[in-house]
């Protein structure tokens, strides 16, 4: 897959995480219960894609990492804990915002946990990104909607966010997608089921609505959003991957407009043009493909 086709995959993806929000607040159960049935329900379909994977022609041998894969799903149970938290106390867009600066937690740490080092343009175009989001938030902030708690609970998601894309990268260096998203989802159900129960808050649906909506979240947001992620994190940097998520917060706002009346401003309109084109700033110049045919994002600094 080339770096263009890897950059178009993670857009879709995130754009799919982008609407979990609207699935989460019409499930009829707790946070932490969406939260697990987001992972759980999204299995069966990981599972056929790990099988028709595997089956596929030409495949390279696959050498798993379980540290990595345990890894990446401990820190998507933390972060998906926090995010369904942040939901639930502050607007859509701040959730959004606060969990979107994940790629400032990727850029400090990627050299020293995974080896990848970060080009200047992806710095400069992370800038230009936290501007744009810095002007959807303040824009989103201004209606009282918000609370200092659920903003925090964002910045926290931010954090496991950021760590479970260098986990991620990391375990795409060995496995699948399909494989990595399967095996990482099973253990964020397994402990997101046991954080839902100690919780004590509503675990089943009222209705066939709510339902929907769970199944929504997993088989949409889950199975779509994570997946395609996997998939770019085969082909692209940690960095950069974790920048183009930026993209969540737009349309997230957009999702937010359509869904629960949370109009956009121009401001809005201002900073999601400045996320473009802070993506664009940072996108991948050339690609080469290591062995195996696996592509990685080229920079000047390598």
């Amino acid at each position: 897959m080339s770096a263009g086709a890897a950059l178009v995959v993670l857009v879709l993806g995130a754009m799919a995480m982008a609407i979990s929000p609207v699935f989460v607040r019409n499930a009829e159960v707790g946070p932490f219960a969406s939260a697990f049935w987001r992972a759980f329900t999204s299995l069966p379909l990981l599972y056929l894609w790990m099988l028709l994977e595997g089956r596929s022609a030409g495949r390279r041998p696959q050498r798993a990492s379980p540290k990595a894969v345990a890894l990446a799903g401990l820190f998507f149970a933390g972060d998906l804990t926090f995010w369904h938290l942040a939901i639930v106390h502050t607007t859509i867009a701040n959730a959004t915002f606060f969990a979107c600066l994940a790629p400032i937690w990727v850029a400090l740490l990627s050299r020293f946990t995974i080896g990848e080092s970060v080009a200047p343009r992806t710095f400069a175009g992370l800038g230009v990104c936290l501007c744009g989001a810095a002007l959807l938030i303040l824009s989103s902030g201004g209606t009282g909607a918000g609370t200092p708690l659920g903003d925090l609970y964002g910045i926290v998601t931010s954090l496991f966010f950021g760590l479970y894309f260098l986990a991620v990268r990391e375990a795409r260096r060995g496995l699948g997608a399909g494989a990595t998203t399967l095996s990482l989802t099973v253990v964020t159900a397994a402990v997101l089921l046991v954080v839902a129960v100690i919780s004590g808050e509503s675990f089943l649906p009222r209705s066939p609505s709510g339902a929907i909506n769970l199944a929504a979240l997993g088989l949409v947001s889950h199975a779509g959003g994570q997946g395609l992620l996997s998939i770019a994190l085969g082909v692209l940097s940690a960095s950069f991957s974790s920048l183009v998520i930026f993209v969540e917060a737009v349309a997230a706002a957009i999702f937010g407009w359509i869904f629960a009346g949370e109009r956009p401003g121009w401001t809005e309109v201002a900073g999601g043009c400045l996320i473009l084109a802070g993506i664009f700033l940072a996108r991948p110049r050339r690609a080469a493909v290591e062995p195996g045919g696996a592509a990685r994002e080229m920079s000047p600094d390598r």
